[in-house]
């Protein structure tokens, strides 16, 4: 039986797709791909641009055509400037199916995607239908990535991920924790399962990870995704009404989003970061951190310093 509340997606779906036809020029210009900054996946030889795309609370929007055909040029514009890793969860309420939506809407577009889920449940039985659920709701038949959130259940939901794996349902196997909680147990996950991705909070005021976990990750090839890179937004209080330092800028940074992700990027242990925004405009700072060159060790220790001081 056809539910209103499929219709009311396809209908959208139709109308967010046929929207993209009336964006402004301006919108999509700089389609230059080449020459990105990418990071090898440990242990693979394959590459991933080294800034993705979250979406915990941006991506959490109802039913809003307006919210969502905004949400629809923010994608459009990740993959037109590169863009290829999206990470979401069942614990990011809509998201998923926000996702899914929107990808279905760019479906014609040519675009890469890296795509990235979690198990979040203390139940085996309800992550195997969290999964199914999942690619449902990203219209997709395997994943890139699927990563165990926030370490819970982390045992049971690894051997069911490993079956996924060894059917070619999902490509890596991940664990994820953030701000900065549970170190210690992610760290003996790390030392005693074989896992693809850690996911961790990381960047230049949150550097915890440094002392322990970073190196581990590096020692083990295990590949990193580094999430809040703005600490939920409490980097930009720091510099509000700031200008960028000109040593900064003498290192090709072109703004503050550029300078706090490529901070993490040029980290040699960090494979890619997951910033996440609602605005239009955001998503091309953020991918600004894409071009140009990584910082040196010498360049990150005193743009530490230049931080610091501000």
């Amino acid at each position: 039986m056809i539910s209103r509340r499929n219709i009311l997606k396809k209908t959208l779906i139709y109308s967010l797709a046929s929207s993209l036809v009336n964006l402004k020029a301006e919108s999509l210009k700089g389609n230059n791909i080449h020459g990105l900054i990418k990071k090898k996946i440990p242990g693979n030889e394959e590459t991933i641009p080294a800034v993705g795309m979250g979406t915990w609370l941006t991506f959490d929007v109802g039913y809003d055509k307006e919210e969502l055909n905004k949400r629809v040029q923010i994608l459009e514009i990740f993959f037109k400037k590169g863009g290829t890793f999206i990470d979401s969860s069942p614990m990011y309420g809509r998201a998923e199916r926000v996702v899914g939506m929107c990808l279905e809407a760019l479906k014609d577009k040519k675009y890469s995607l890296f795509s990235a889920s979690k198990i979040w449940t203390p139940n085996g039985w309800h992550g195997k239908k969290q999964f199914e659920n999942s690619l449902n709701l990203w219209n997709l038949s395997s994943f890139s990535l699927m990563q165990v959130h926030n370490l819970v259940n982390c045992e049971g939901h690894l051997e069911y991920l490993y079956d996924l794996k060894k059917r070619n349902i999902i490509k890596y196997i991940g664990v994820t924790t953030s701000h900065g909680w549970r170190h210690e147990k992610l760290k003996s996950v790390m030392e005693t399962n074989d896992i693809d991705f850690v996911q961790l909070t990381y960047n230049i005021f949150d550097t915890e990870a440094e002392k322990e976990l970073l190196p581990l990750a590096f020692e083990k090839n295990i590949a990193v995704i580094a999430n809040r890179p703005f600490q939920g937004g409490n980097l930009y209080k720091n510099v509000q009404n700031k200008k960028l330092p000109s040593k900064l800028k003498q290192y090709g940074i072109k703004t503050w989003a550029d300078f706090f992700l490529k901070f993490i990027i040029s980290h040699p242990a960090v494979t890619c970061t997951i910033p996440a925004t609602s605005q239009v405009n955001h998503m091309y700072e953020n991918m600004q951190a894409l071009e140009g060159f990584l910082l040196t060790e010498k360049e990150r220790s005193k743009s530490r310093e230049i931080f610091e001081d501000i």
